[in-house]
């Protein structure tokens, strides 16, 4: 009965489609396809049902978080924030390192997020203090948060797919996010005027416990993929010392590249970050208006995100491959600082933030994780980390510092400034693509079944 019903519905849908104007067809066929796509993947693949309500979870309490970062670092030393949390990253590296190298993943994934929400439960009550450095340590403490714990999602991500199952599947598990990111402005929008800033943080930790639950049910398909690995030991843990994974980017060229293509995308995002924060400092007077101001910025972002992972992530992924998937966002962004060059209306600068994040979140990042996948676990966890952390936090230290240079010559010195680096983010692109194909074929077996629900 079911099947009949499912059949007679499909029927429907084409034959609507074939009365629709030819210009009309092949979008719309498209549309159907990626959703019915969205769908059998919800049905078939319990590990992307707790993989995307994972990614959605951490992604709200991030996004509730980030309007009040935001808010508060604009009216800071924006070069002097991004310089402690470069500092915070070098401190905190080989700290992580340490982690991974000793305990087993069923360990330390949860103690990561445990100590995060004990940490916004200190905030909570910092917030509510006369402290003058509860602004300045929050913003640092949001930053280091973000990047650590959405690193650890994606590495963990790599323990539980396959590289095929990755180029199907991760455009739709990063559409949970970006729900998340959805949610999470709306709540800061929505409630901030009512409950005050401080009682968003314990939202953001509920969030996090959550995630907490998500991880447990998926440990049973990561634990089944780290078996078919070679020189599986139960129990095992990686081992190596806290600094192996900066010496693993040194050690192979697609690490490498993955390293400059991160640096220079933070260069450009760093660049229009703190001309958007100019903007909000000088339209608005306080930090709930310059909450809402960004929220409402995350929201026109997250919705392009949204409609570029449901229609066409993972399309794109599996007939094209990683590579021009790259190229897609670098492109866009070399021509939207051209623009910026010779226009640099506030306005414009707004349209391009949103252009570069989008695209980031909907086509760089779904197709630089995949590539993850292709590496042993000391490289997705350690290697990777030392990117996401360090090698991000070290490109925006010195783009935070080149564009206060370059702000006293105006925006077109800067904007101009920024069409080089989108051209490194070119290059760089091309660079993993290229390095990426040298890499073995890959077999694409059937994703490994936990044989029982419990199994760690």
């Amino acid at each position: 009965m079911c099947g009949r019903t499912n059949a007679g519905q499909s029927m429907l849908v084409h034959a609507t489609v074939r009365r629709l104007p030819p210009c009309v067809m092949p979008m719309q066929d498209t549309f159907i396809n990626r959703a019915l796509g969205l769908r059998s993947a919800w049905v078939e693949s319990r590990p992307m049902r707790w993989a995307f309500a994972y990614f959605f979870f951490l992604l709200t309490g991030y996004y509730v978080l980030r309007p009040v970062r935001d808010a508060l670092g604009s009216t800071q030393n924006l070069q002097w924030l991004f310089t402690g949390t470069f500092i915070a990253m070098l401190l905190l590296q080989p700290l992580y390192g340490a982690l991974v190298s000793r305990y087993p993943r069923r360990v330390f994934l949860p103690l990561v997020y445990g100590v995060f929400i004990a940490c916004l439960l200190f905030f909570y009550w910092a917030f509510q203090q006369p402290f003058a450095w509860r602004n300045g340590a929050f913003f640092i403490w949001v930053a280091v948060f973000n990047l650590f714990a959405v690193s650890v999602f994606w590495s963990f991500m790599a323990d539980v797919f396959s590289h095929a199952d990755a180029k199907r599947l991760y455009g739709y598990i990063g559409a949970g996010g970006t729900l998340g990111g959805f949610l999470g402005p709306i709540l800061s929008r929505n409630l901030v005027g009512h409950v005050g800033v401080a009682n968003l943080l314990l939202v953001s930790a509920f969030m996090l416990a959550l995630c907490i639950v998500c991880i447990q049910r998926l440990r049973p398909w990561a634990h089944a993929r780290e078996k078919a690995e070679a020189g599986y030991r139960p129990g095992s843990v990686m081992g190596g010392d806290v600094l192996a994974g900066l010496r693993l980017i040194g050690q192979h060229p697609l690490l490498r590249a993955l390293a400059v293509l991160m640096f220079f995308g933070v260069g450009v995002g760093t660049l229009l970050y703190n001309e958007q924060a100019a903007i909000a400092r000088t339209h608005f007077v306080d930090a709930a208006s310059r909450t809402a101001y960004y929220a409402g910025i995350d929201l026109a972002i997250n919705a392009i995100t949204l409609l570029v992972q449901v229609v066409l992530t993972r399309g794109l992924l599996q007939r094209f491959g990683v590579a021009p998937v790259l190229m897609i966002p670098a492109v866009a962004v070399l021509l939207g600082f051209s623009v910026l060059t010779a226009s640099p209306l506030p306005l414009l600068v707004a349209v391009v933030q949103v252009i570069t994040r989008a695209g980031e979140f909907s086509l760089l990042k779904p197709a630089r994780e995949t590539l993850y996948t292709r590496v042993n676990r000391e490289a997705r966890y350690k290697a990777k980390a030392a990117i996401d952390t360090v090698v991000y936090r070290g490109g925006d230290l010195s783009f935070v510092w080149l564009h206060k240079l370059l702000a006293g010559f105006g925006p077109s010195a800067v904007f101009g400034t920024g069409v080089l680096v989108a051209a490194g983010l070119c290059l760089s692109a091309w660079w993993v693509g290229r390095e990426q194909a040298r890499l073995a074929p890959v077999a694409s077996p059937e994703q490994p079944k936990p044989a029982l629900e419990g199994t760690t």
